[in-house]
């Protein structure tokens, strides 16, 4: 029987990417992002949850990243979950649950770091072409970005 992992997020950055450079160049980033839902109590009081996501992104689309993604911003992702394990200092096992993320949208006008024109440009980035330009095209008044990625390494020096 065939198995889908798939995610599919749009929430907030809560704080500016964080970009590391492996060996051979390899770029990885990771920054939290919120989610949130409102709802009403038994009394008829509105509430509201965030959930917060730890996003990590690779290669090109970890580049995009860094160069355009700041804390507050609205993006859209699509990837899947990942759960590590390690020991911490005491040895105990822990876990930490995160998001790979393989598309990317930015959402929202572009007023910080980008143009200010309101023009959005969508990115494909695939193993192969790593180091490509990535292709531009006009979305009219509102602006979206999109970039993908296909895989990562298996072995994480973190």
């Amino acid at each position: 029987m065939a198995s889908i992992n798939k995610v599919i997020l749009i929430g907030n950055l809560g704080k500016d990417p964080e970009v590391r450079h492996l060996e051979g160049g390899v770029a990885v980033a990771r920054f939290p992002l919120a989610t949130s839902e409102t709802f009403k109590d038994k009394n008829g009081d509105k509430q509201e949850r965030t959930e917060w996501h730890n996003i990590v992104v690779w290669r090109g689309l970890a580049e995009v990243t860094e160069k355009y993604l700041k804390k507050g911003q609205s993006v859209y992702i699509e990837g899947k979950i990942r759960t590590n394990s390690y020991q911490d200092k005491e040895g105990v096992q822990r876990y930490s649950t995160e998001i790979v993320a393989d598309n990317m949208t930015m959402l929202g006008s572009r007023t910080e770091g980008g143009s200010g024109n309101g023009t959005g440009g969508s990115y494909e980035q695939s193993n192969a072409a790593a180091n490509a330009s990535a292709s531009t095209s006009s979305k009219g008044n509102a602006s979206s970005s999109s970039f993908s990625s296909e895989q990562e390494p298996d072995d994480l020096p973190f």
